[in-house]
C-alpha cells in the first residue's frame, strides 16, 4: 500500500498512511479594466439592424466599407470618425427600420440605400464553359468573385445573399433596386436599442437625439442602471435637463467645413469617445479637440462662468484652438453623501472604475466558490485593497489608508458588506489657475511682492 493516501477534504480516511494537500498561499490578483468603450446609436444606411454590434477602432478603419457600407472618409461616416477618435471599442445601433434592394440573382446583406448601388456580374468561366464567374460590385469595384456550377452553389459575402433558386444567365451588370432608409427615427427605435443594451458593459453612453422626451429617456436609463442595476457609466448627451453626477450635458452646436447636412448636436459622439477613452487617472479639462466639426465657441467670459455653474460640458477657444472648458456633469444639487467633488467626471471615473472592478472581482472568483467566513472576506479585502493600490501607483487617487476599506458579514449570512471610506480622489490642477487674476495675486501665493518677483526680468 502507498505510503501517501492521496488529497483530502475533511478528516475522514479510514485506512493508515498519509493524506496530503499542496495549496499557494492566497494572493491578492485585482487588475483594473481597460477603458475605452462606449455605446451609441447611428443613422446609417447599411449595416445590422435590431441589433447590438461591436467595433473596434481597427475594424472601422480596415473594414468600414463591409460594416457600414462606405469609406472610412465617406461624409455618412463622420459622426463614427468623432467616437472613434478616442473610443476603442463602440457598441453600435443602427437606428430605423429600411428596406433591402433586391435583384433576380440576389438580396442586399442590409436594408438601406447603399444596397441600390450595388450590381451582380455574371459571365462564362474561361477555364470551365459549364461554369460561372459571379461577381458582386459596389460602386464599381468588385468586392467579391466566385467560381460556381449553378445560383445553389453560392455563399453570401458581406453585401448580398444570393437566391439559390435563380437560374444563372451572362449579364454586364444587374443593378440591385428599391433600397431605402427609414423615413423617420422615433423614440421607440431608441427605445429598443436601450433595451438591448442591458447586456453589455461600457464607460459612456451616447444620446444623439434633440428631442427632449428622448433625451430624457436615455437620462432616465442612465439613472436606474447606475442607481439600481448597478451598472456604472456616464451618458453624454445633447442639452439634457439633468441634475446628474451620470450625465455630461453638451451645449456647442457644430458645422463642417465641406459637410453641408451636419446634426447640429454631432458633438456628443466625440464628447462620448473622449469620456470613453480617458484614461482614469486624467482629466478631459483643457483637453484639445481634435474631431473635424466647427465648434460654436463665440462665448463670452461672463457666458462661460455661468455655463459653468448650470454644470454644462463646453468647448471654448484658447488663442485659435478648440478646448474643453471644464471636465464636469449635470451634477448642481450638493448633499452630505454628493459634495462638489462629484460635480467632476475625473471623480465619476474613478469612483466607476472602482465600482465595476469590484463587481467583476466579486462575481468571477467569490460568488458561489468561496465562503462567507472570515478567511474569505479577509481575501476580498485584499483584493479591494489592491485594486485601490493600483490606483495609487497611477496617481488616481492618493494618501490611501488601507485601514479605511473595512470588510463584514451583512445582515443575512450569505451577504457581504464592503465599505471604502475616506477616499483621496487626486483632480486636474484648474482652481488654482482660474483664481489668478492678476501679477499680485501671482505674487501673493509665491509669498513675494511683485518687484520681487520681477527682479531679473526687466528686459
Amino acid at each position: 500500500m502507498a505510503l501517501g493516501g492521496g488529497n483530502w477534504l475533511t478528516q475522514n480516511k479510514v485506512l493508515p498512511g498519509s493524506y496530503i494537500n499542496f495549496s499557494s498561499v492566497a494572493k491578492a490578483s485585482a487588475t483594473l479594466s481597460d477603458r475605452g468603450y462606449a455605446a451609441a446609436p447611428f443613422v446609417l444606411s447599411w449595416g445590422p439592424e435590431g441589433e447590438v454590434f461591436p467595433v473596434t477602432s481597427g475594424e472601422f478603419q480596415k473594414n468600414s466599407k463591409a460594416i457600414f457600407g462606405y469609406g472610412y472618409d465617406h461624409p455618412k461616416l463622420l459622426a463614427l470618425r468623432e467616437i472613434f477618435q478616442h473610443a476603442t471599442t463602440v457598441y453600435c445601433w443602427r437606428l430605423g427600420n429600411g428596406e433591402k434592394a433586391s435583384c433576380t440573382y440576389a438580396d442586399a446583406k442590409y436594408p438601406g440605400v447603399r444596397g441600390n448601388d450595388l450590381s451582380i456580374v455574371i459571365a462564362s468561366n474561361v477555364d470551365d464553359t459549364s461554369a460561372w464567374d459571379v461577381s458582386t460590385y459596389l460602386d464599381g469595384q468588385c468586392v467579391d468573385t466566385q467560381t460556381v456550377k449553378a445560383a445553389t452553389d453560392l455563399v453570401a459575402n458581406d453585401y448580398v445573399v444570393f437566391k439559390t433558386s435563380a437560374t444563372l444567365a451572362a449579364t454586364a451588370g444587374t443593378k440591385l433596386t428599391g433600397g431605402a432608409d427609414d423615413a423617420a427615427v422615433t423614440g421607440e427605435d431608441h427605445q429598443a436599442f436601450l433595451d438591448k443594451l442591458e447586456a453589455y458593459a461600457f464607460n459612456t453612453l451616447c444620446c444623439p437625439a434633440t428631442e427632449s422626451t428622448v433625451v430624457n429617456l436615455y437620462v432616465k436609463y442612465t439613472q436606474r442602471m447606475r442607481d439600481e442595476v448597478g451598472a456604472k457609466f456616464q451618458l453624454v448627451a445633447w442639452k439634457p435637463s439633468a441634475d446628474y453626477e451620470g450625465v455630461i450635458g453638451v451645449w456647442n452646436t457644430a458645422t463642417h467645413a465641406t459637410i453641408a447636412d451636419v446634426d447640429t448636436q454631432a458633438a456628443v459622439y466625440w464628447a462620448t469617445g473622449a469620456h470613453a477613452g480617458v484614461a482614469v487617472n486624467k482629466s478631459l479639462t483643457n483637453a484639445k479637440y481634435d474631431g473635424e466639426l466647427i465648434l460654436d465657441t463665440e462665448y463670452t467670459q461672463a457666458a462661460l462662468e455661468a455655463a459653468l455653474k448650470a454644470g454644462k460640458f463646453m468647448f471654448h477657444n484658447v488663442n485659435g484652438v478648440t478646448r474643453v472648458l471644464e471636465d464636469i456633469n449635470t451634477l448642481l444639487t450638493l448633499s452630505d453623501t454628493k459634495g462638489e467633488v462629484f460635480q467632476s467626471n475625473q471623480t465619476i471615473r474613478v469612483c466607476d472604475q472602482i465600482a465595476n472592478d469590484t463587481a467583476v472581482l466579486f462575481n468571477t472568483r467569490y460568488v458561489g466558490t468561496v465562503p462567507n467566513d472570515a478567511s474569505g472576506r479577509a481575501s476580498l479585502w485584499g483584493d479591494v485593497v489592491k485594486l485601490i493600490q493600483e490606483l495609487e501607483k497611477i496617481r488616481a487617487v492618493e494618501n490611501f489608508d488601507p485601514d479605511t476599506v473595512t470588510c463584514e458579514q451583512g445582515d443575512k449570512k450569505k451577504a457581504v458588506l464592503l465599505t471604502i471610506n475616506g477616499l483621496n480622489i487626486i483632480k486636474a490642477a484648474v482652481e488654482g489657475l482660474k483664481e489668478l487674476s492678476s501679477p499680485e495675486d501671482v505674487a501673493a501665493r509665491r509669498g513675494l511682492t511683485v518687484s520681487e518677483m520681477f527682479v531679473g526680468k526687466e528686459n
